[in-house]
């Protein structure tokens, strides 16, 4: 069992001890944002499964017929993780709009409250650990499922300011109004989860400062070659993936050559852990490519 469905498993348990804290503060109140924040953490266990099988999914080996592994079944996670928010905004929408139409006044508010701010710490202590290690072992599944759980703390936190507030106020209206931002929030946060996982499932580039330093790492242990152009690079879960062409005098012998690209395979795999690296070698005199790196 790899650490990352380790921490899949604990998410799940997570998930359920707070949907039933957050659940028995809404039956102490009645409040609608409370209720709302219970329907949300429904979604928390339900992405929480979709990590576990896309992290076991993607630990699995290459083989013939996914010769480059199966790591993008974390991104396809990720995508459904964030279609899920969506829905659960939407589904608080339309709890906030009946809440608004059809104000309750609440019961126990403070009592209902403070279980539901206990919840919402468990949940932001284990979604700061999940993205901390999610982004350690390069693991876009586990750094979704921490976004969405601090998601959830921020939603919460609007809820627990709403209900006190009606309960100081006595505007029972107010309560549907907080929930009705808090959806809001989740809304413009599930857009930019899905927009970063179609990003991976498109093979969107490394960031810049990072292909800036293979560029510098290919420049400085590159001695011998002459220079490199056509570098290309995407991400794919846990795995990165690094092409290049490198130019290198003509008469050079194949086991020189070859020297160098180890030379240059080791240096990268030091500086971007994980990668999977292929160097296409060209001669000096068939290099027809604008350089990206000139070495010597």
């Amino acid at each position: 069992m790899t650490r990352a469905t380790q921490f899949s498993l604990v998410t799940i348990a997570v998930g359920i001890v707070v949907l039933g804290m957050k659940y028995v503060g809404y039956l102490l109140t009645g409040s609608i944002a409370l209720y709302s924040d219970a329907l949300e953490s429904i979604v928390n266990v339900a992405t929480a499964v979709i990590t576990l099988i896309a992290v076991s999914v993607s630990a699995i080996p290459a083989d013939t017929n996914h010769p480059y592994g199966h790591n993008k079944a974390e991104y396809l996670s990720a995508v459904l993780e964030s279609t899920l928010i969506l829905v659960a905004a939407f589904t608080i929408l339309r709890e906030a709009y009946e809440g608004f139409m059809h104000p309750r006044p609440l019961e126990t508010p403070l009592l209902g409250t403070a279980v539901n701010l206990a919840a919402t710490l468990i949940n932001g202590l284990w979604g700061a650990m999940l993205i901390r290690h999610g982004r350690r072992w390069h693991s876009p599944a586990l750094v979704a499922d921490g976004r969405h759980l601090w998601t959830d703390v921020v939603s919460s936190i609007g809820v627990a300011i709403g209900v006190a507030l009606v309960a100081l106020t006595g505007w029972q209206r107010l309560d549907a109004i907080i929930a009705g931002l808090v959806a809001l929030h989740i809304l413009w946060s599930g857009w930019r989860l899905m927009r970063d996982s179609v990003g991976g499932l498109m093979d969107e580039a490394l960031p810049v400062e990072i292909v800036d330093g293979i560029r510098q790492v290919i420049r400085n242990a590159g001695g011998g070659a002459l220079q490199a152009n056509t570098l290309r690079s995407r991400r794919s879960g846990a795995r990165v993936f690094i092409e290049f062409n490198l130019v290198v005098p003509g008469d050079m012998p194949v086991a020189a050559a070859h020297a160098i690209c180890d030379r240059l395979e080791a240096a990268i795999q030091d500086y971007v852990e994980g990668s999977a690296i292929v160097i296409h070698l060209e001669p000096e005199q068939q290099a027809v490519a604008t350089p990206d790196v000139r070495i010597g």
